[in-house]
């Protein structure tokens, strides 16, 4: 079996092991960044058991959907390089044209670069060059010595929390520029993101995870991540199991940062590595795979919600090359390309020198960019030429071959001119692309960065100028160009959006927020101002619409050790709480009061009970499932979660301003509060609005379409008990409804409409 190997150094000893009835399972770490991890079978029949394991069932496609059923606010988050970022612009752009409203949520450094694509932008924080160098210097999972004694795990673990952050509040918060508010209705995002799951659970809407390596269970090839060690167990096993092994990892590194995030900020519960290993299959998120499948067809056990697209091709910019490029194409033999992109090197000099010595030793020219690492100091060749940015869909024209990092990006766009293509993987993705590449035949096996010389580049260099590797390329080019990766992820999308449960049920045309009655009416904001204007609901029956509902709990085997686990967790919190106490004696005092009743009412009456339900699990049967907990009069409700500010004073004063005084000055802040929103709830919102509407719209309506389903929405959810992040995910809403009905004022076809629908319903 081939190894995908990463390099780097020799990391810290991080052991794993996980004993079964089939296999046990163990993890260590190599001297190269990655895991290695050792499967032992205890007995035979696991593969004919994987074998036998039913894939959910196929669900009944109404056909492709190629289009939006209605528009939505899409917000994609992405974290990593510009190369990462670009095959999102060419989405957005797509999914912009049927009709949504796109944001990329990404690092701030890539703003003009997303504007430019005529998509709005946010920020969520990170510095990639920062997050580049780091993942050169630790290409595994789990950094190396060096890297802990600096500080620089601190540095990250920082910037991590700065992302999910900035993650959840492009979910909610305003344009930067325009200040037009915005709450997603649905999220796209890259796995290295992170929030993604979290912030989809806290608001309720759909999730779709697009990404460039393989990061869903299957029996055809490990993790990307994972050495297979196998001893006694078919390979495909270890295949499998590599994906389970390196989730638990990384969630054993960053659980302490994402735990904390869910409860502060998103008010969610605490996960534990076991529980959010495997969610994303528990929970059936849609993943779409953005590589070709003339590389790497879709895997014959991933089930209908995982889908191979093809790569992801941005429109061809126009590009005139500068003289100095022009000419130097121009001159000689066709140069090869060779470049790393966004790759930060501790030492760029010495990789200039083995450019210049490969390059010299094969008599080749070739045209190197200088990348984030600024190669070209102290080269004295008039046959290689150090460029700035250049467009790689006009170079890769103009090469013979390319050699580059292996990133998808720059991998799929050599292939579609038809490059050979030699790789150099630094982390990540790019030892699997190194590998598939020359498993196709169009380039040679991957390069190690750790012993690269000038005689291994020239190596590579020499295999990719071989008419074997140019003909391998070539038919690789000619089924790429069949393909229409954009379109097909973008059809991926809609397919997997429940449409059924984002459609306003008497504004069909518009996406629905709210909810109303026990019927369960779904409102858009146009929906709920006119049906509130003309006086047929009752504010109070009035809650946010989840789309849909994601719900991540712990996993309780058995009544014994589901108490167990209940009462160490509630004397964990208790204990937490305790070492508050000398700085804040108050907060202390509270939070030890809320462990306690925390632990005693619910978490360890709801261990029991579930311990009890999966009893059957011990022998072989299957539990009986348990109901979703919705609304009020069935149990805590999983309401949306968001962090959105500074919108609306008047209205959202009614919520904000207790809570802004109550921290101040406690209970007696809290009440001073009550009634200064109270009053302010009455006295700012009277403000003229600029908006108007055609009869038979009454002229009042301009106030109550606005103010009124407002009030009463903040008035009924306030009566519920909402929590301090449910109260900024409902300042959102409005806030957005507000702007909405200015932007595109209620028509008399719509109240018409709107009126004799929920007539129908009713």
């Amino acid at each position: 079996m081939r190894s995908f190997d990463i390099c780097g150094d020799l990391p810290p000893s991080y052991d794993v092991a996980v004993s079964g009835d089939y296999v046990e399972s163990s993890t260590s770490t190599r001297d190269d960044g990655r895991v290695d991890v050792t499967f032992t079978a205890k007995q035979p029949g696991l593969e004919a058991l994987l074998q036998s394991a039913r894939l959910p069932e196929e669900q009944p496609s109404p056909g492709a959907i190629l289009e939006a059923a209605t528009p939505m606010n899409v917000v994609i988050q992405i974290v990593g390089s510009r190369g990462d970022v670009q095959p999102f612009i060419a989405l957005g752009t797509r999914i912009m044209a049927s009709g949504h409203r796109v944001r990329i949520a990404t690092h701030g450094v890539f703003e003009q670069f997303v504007r430019k694509a005529g998509l709005e932008f946010f920020p969520i924080g990170g510095n990639p060059e920062e997050l580049m160098s780091f993942m050169v210097k630790n290409p595994g999972i789990i950094p190396k010595m060096s890297t802990l004694v600096s500080g620089e795990i601190g540095q990250k673990r920082r910037m991590i929390a700065e992302i999910l952050q900035g993650c959840w509040r492009s979910c909610l918060e305003p344009d930067p520029n325009t200040k037009a508010p915005f709450v997603a209705n649905a999220i796209i995002a890259n796995p290295p993101s992170f929030a993604h799951i979290h912030c989809a659970e806290a608001l309720g809407v759909p999730l779709h995870i697009m990404f460039t390596m393989p990061w869903s269970p299957t029996r055809q090839f490990p993790h990307p991540l994972a050495n297979i060690i196998g001893s006694g167990a078919h390979a495909s096993v270890n295949n499998f199991m590599s994906y389970s092994m390196v989730e638990i990892l990384t969630w054993s590194g960053l659980a302490d940062i994402i735990n904390e995030w869910r409860a502060r900020t998103l008010n969610l519960e605490q996960l534990s590595p076991r529980t959010a290993a495997g969610m994303m299959e528990a929970l059936r998120i849609p993943h779409t795979y953005c590589w070709s499948p003339a590389l790497i067809k879709k895997p014959s056990d991933w089930p209908y919600y995982i889908d191979v697209c093809g790569f992801f091709f941005r429109q061809e910019p126009s590009y005139i090359p500068q003289p100095d490029i022009a000419h130097f194409m121009s001159i000689g033999t066709t140069p090869i390309y060779i470049g790393f992109g966004s790759i930060v090197m501790e030492n760029a000099e010495k990789m200039t020198s083995v450019i210049q010595s490969a390059c010299q030793r094969l008599g080749v020219r070739a045209i190197v960019s200088k990348g984030w690492s600024q190669l070209g100091k102290n080269c004295n060749s008039s046959d290689i030429m150090f460029i700035d940015d250049c467009p790689h869909e006009w170079l890769f024209k103009h090469v013979a071959a390319v050699v580059h990092h292996g990133g998808a990006g720059t991998t799929a766009c050599g292939l579609l001119n038809g490059c050979p293509t030699a790789i150099i993987p630094f982390f990540g993705d790019q030892p699997f692309w190194a590998t598939m590449v020359s498993a196709a035949g169009a380039g040679p096996p991957p390069i190690d960065i750790k012993t690269l010389t000038a005689e291994s580049l020239a190596e590579g260099i020499k295999f990719c100028l071989t008419s074997d590797a140019r003909r391998a390329a070539s038919s690789i080019a000619a089924l790429m160009r069949s393909e229409e990766g954009v379109e097909n992820a973008a059809a991926s999308f809609h397919r997997h959006i429940p449409w059924g449960d984002m459609k306003c049920d008497v504004l069909p045309s518009e996406t629905a927020v709210w909810l109303f009655g026990h019927k369960k009416i779904k409102l858009s904001h146009k929906g709920l101002a006119i049906l509130s204007e003309y006086e047929k609901i009752d504010m109070k029956k009035v809650i946010l619409h989840r789309s849909k509902q994601i719900r991540i709990g712990k996993v309780w085997s058995d009544p014994l050790t589901s108490t167990t686990g209940a009462l160490l967790g509630t004397i964990t919190s208790f204990s937490k709480s305790l070492a508050t106490l000398p700085r804040d004696p108050m907060k202390g005092m509270m939070q030890m009061t809320s462990s306690i009743a925390k632990g005693s009412l619910v978490g360890m009456p709801m261990a029991l009970t579930e311990g009890l339900r999966n009893v059957p699990q011990l022998y072989g049967d299957k539990p009986e499932p348990t109901e979703p907990i919705e609304g009020w009069k069935s149990g805590m409700t999983h309401a949306g979660k968001g962090f959105y500010t500074g919108f609306a004073d008047g209205i959202t004063g009614f919520v904000t301003t207790p809570y802004r005084e109550a921290k101040k000055n406690g209970a007696a802040g809290f009440l001073k509060g009550f009634a200064k929103g109270s009053v302010e709830i009455f006295t700012k919102p009277g403000a003229e609005c600029p908006c108007s509407y055609a009869n038979p719209v009454p002229s009042q309506a301009i106030f109550g379409l606005m103010a009124y389903p407002a009030m009463g929405v903040y008035a009924s959810l306030k009566q519920q008990g909402l929590n301090s992040t449910q109260a900024v995910v409902l300042e959102s809403q409005v806030a957005l409804g507000i702007w909405k009905l200015q932007q595109q004022p209620v028509t008399p076809s719509e109240v018409s409409l709107v009126l004799s629908n929920f007539k129908i319903l009713k």
